[in-house]
């Protein structure tokens, strides 16, 4: 048969054995086609995209008068979280996302007992890519990340990315020194080579993982003046009416219950009203340039989305979004007779600003309380949210984010990872939320950092600030921490004091026994 065949073809006129063969080539090349398409990884690219130093209020979808239309339209089409944690800290919290352990284990990435999200992703078949801060230990390179583009400590010049401790290029393309052009300013940056780095994994076969940590609005208060324009005299109305304005359009969203009552003014902080006109002014100035760089960032998120619309990437693409830590009241001010915005600055905003920023809640970054660890969480997945525009009320934390990509991608958490034994993961997965139900367990949430100190169990809270004693809150009831109720329910604190204090001894957190008012001796076992 085969020889009858070859003797047909040979015979046959030339055009006729020409269309043959195109036909084929045709045949043969559809076959590679449909083969390269169904070896294509269909798991869904993943986002990470982190704020630094941002208030749980500051965004619009969370109750902000900032414009963040790009926020506010993945959370409309996705999910927000509004009893979301982290860890106070942003080296704290960046260790947690990307081990799903508490940073006590790792000590920040020091110790060999944990694996990376890019590591185990890279394992699993990603292209992993990270573009901002790392402020952790050893390099992105050296942990899982196969580019990296940003710098390696905690902050920058906006302008310049010289750093602000020490003074020098810690800027890094890969692992090679970065030296900054003209027009330079970071945040765009770090959007600019995400979007190099996604162009460069799309050639591949493999979907991605990118880890987009920003350093807006971290201090430096460092603006473009455009977007500063933007918010130029319109926070001289000040700080408490700013909060009252912020709480009533959260209650109208139903990101608080209207039970809570807003948290009193800091005690630190001084009325408004008592302000000079020039002080009303300097302090407007402040709080333009912090919201002018949070409009930014959410241009920046708009930039990001509409290449991956345009690279058609956008409906297999898994986005979470959240800030470090709350608010920051940090005074770093080093240069008080420049004005804030540019490159010469140097002006952190204060706790005044820092309070409004953290509406309704007590308290800020560093601390345990509500205003410290709370976040603005949106998890965005087209087609996976079952109730597009949501809001969510189930308490998790970082430490959840790594099992909940193990599922999605269908990645293996190790027991051994270069040669050493891996720490069991400390969360869950958050997936089951996505489709309305609950999460699968529910666990104690602890926190510890210098000293300030909580663990959540259910609705109840136990905190307390570096060395003074215990507060126990009712959240669903009081999430603003206002009604302590630890003498309506001592053995309660106390149950939930020795659950702090076994947890602290196992990770290697600071214990402290002696915060109780009614000491644990005294107390029923």
């Amino acid at each position: 048969m085969t020889n009858i065949l070859h003797t047909a073809f040979s015979t046959a006129p030339f055009v006729i054995r020409m269309v043959l063969i195109l036909s084929v080539i045709v045949i043969l090349s559809t076959d590679a086609l449909a083969a390269s398409s169904s070896a294509r990884d269909i798991r869904p690219n993943i986002i990470l995209i982190v704020a630094d130093d941002m208030g749980y209020s500051d965004i619009g979808c969370f109750g902000g008068e900032i414009k963040t239309p790009h926020l506010d339209r993945l959370a409309a089409q996705g999910l927000r979280f509004t009893q979301f944690y982290n860890n106070a800290k942003c080296s704290e919290t960046r260790a947690a996302l990307l081990t799903g352990l508490y940073h006590h284990q790792t000590q920040n990435l020091r110790k060999p007992n944990h694996i990376t999200l890019a590591e185990l992703l890279k394992s699993s078949g990603y292209r992993t890519l990270m573009s901002g801060k790392w402020h952790l230990a050893s390099t992105p390179p050296k942990r899982g990340f196969d580019r990296y583009f940003g710098f390696l400590n905690g902050a920058i010049n906006f302008f310049t990315a010289i750093d602000h401790r020490t003074g020098q290029n810690l800027m890094r393309l890969d692992d090679q020194p970065y030296t900054v052009p003209k027009n330079f300013y970071s945040t765009d940056a770090f959007t600019d080579f995400a979007i190099r780095f996604i162009d460069e994994a799309i050639t591949t076969q493999e979907p991605f993982f990118l880890y987009l940590a920003h350093n807006s609005p971290h201090y430096p208060l460092h603006a473009w003046p455009k977007d500063i324009k933007k918010y130029r005299n319109k926070y001289k109305i000040g700080w408490d009416k700013l909060r009252d304005q912020r709480y009533a359009r959260m209650i109208k969203m139903g990101i608080i219950k209207k039970s809570w009552s807003l948290t009193p003014r800091d005690k630190i902080v001084p009325p408004f009203s008592s302000l000079s006109s020039k002080q009303v002014d300097e302090e407007d100035h402040l709080m333009a340039v912090y919201a002018a760089m949070v409009d930014n960032l959410d241009q920046n998120i708009g930039r990001l989305y509409s290449h991956l619309k345009k690279r058609k990437l956008a409906d297999n693409t898994l986005t979470i979004f959240f800030s470090d830590n709350g608010a920051c009241p940090y005074n770093a001010t080093r240069t008080p007779n420049v004005a804030p915005g540019p490159a010469e600055s140097y002006l952190t905003y204060n706790s005044e600003w820092a309070n409004a920023s953290n509406t309704p809640f007590r308290l800020y970054k560093q601390y345990s309380h509500e205003g410290g660890v709370s976040t603005p969480m949106i998890l965005h997945w087209p087609g996976k949210v079952k109730s597009p525009g949501a809001i969510t009320r189930h308490h998790g934390h970082l430490i959840d984010i790594m099992p909940t990509l193990i599922e999605i991608t269908g990645a293996r958490y190790p027991m051994q990872h270069a040669g050493n034994t891996i720490l069991p993961l400390e969360g869950v997965s958050l997936l089951p939320i996505l489709d309305d139900k609950p999460a699968r367990t529910t666990q104690p949430i602890f926190w510890e950092f210098v000293g300030n100190h909580a663990v959540r169990l259910g609705k109840w809270k136990l905190v307390a600030e570096r060395s003074k004693d215990y507060e126990l809150y009712d959240i669903h009831a009081d999430r603003c921490e206002l009604n302590n109720l630890i003498k309506q329910h001592p053995e309660r604190a106390a149950r939930m004091a020795r659950l702090y204090e076994a947890w602290a001894k196992r990770v290697g957190a600071k214990n402290h026994k002696r915060c109780m008012k009614v000491p644990l001796s005294k107390q029923k076992r």
